[in-house]
């Protein structure tokens, strides 16, 4: 029954019947289901890719955000996520996982996607080699793809 109502939606809408079981299966809770609802679907793709993290000499400098870096917090910096971008990342040589804040930007090291805070790159298990690859997924990103950042 679900099935068919789901086809006559389809129909009604111009989408491919096949499809649509695809689209239905989507746990109504999962962050790219809450992206699309948003409007935020490009920015709510899992990223991968190597991670490093501030040096202790960055500590009380400012931010993109406006705010001063502060090595025991959660920040982090991303080219292309927006300020104020909740995200969880995990580190794939280890399982590790943590949440950060996007409230920077950077790094400038083009083959990296993500710096994170002393703190973060402790609970990450990255302190010792320097970087990691990790996934970033990307939870709650702000309307208007700006956000204070505060966090």
């Amino acid at each position: 029954m679900r099935h068919a109502m789901i086809t006559a939606v389809c129909l009604m809408l111009g989408i491919s019947a096949v499809a649509a079981p695809t689209l239905a299966k989507e746990p109504r809770h999962s962050p790219a289901v809450r992206a699309q609802q948003q409007g935020h679907s490009q920015h709510l793709r899992p990223q991968r890719g190597r991670a490093s993290f501030y040096s202790n000499r960055f500590h009380g400098r400012r931010m993109a955000n406006g705010q001063r870096f502060n090595r025991h917090s959660n920040a982090a910096a991303s080219r292309t996520l927006p300020l104020g971008t909740r995200a969880r990342v995990k580190n794939l040589e280890n399982g590790r996982t943590a949440m950060v804040v996007i409230q920077d930007r950077g790094p400038r090291t083009r083959s990296r996607v993500l710096d994170v805070s002393p703190r973060t790159a402790t609970q990450l298990g990255i302190r010792e080699q320097g970087t990691a690859l990790v996934e970033i997924v990307p939870l709650a990103v702000p309307r208007g793809g700006r956000g204070s950042g505060a966090g």
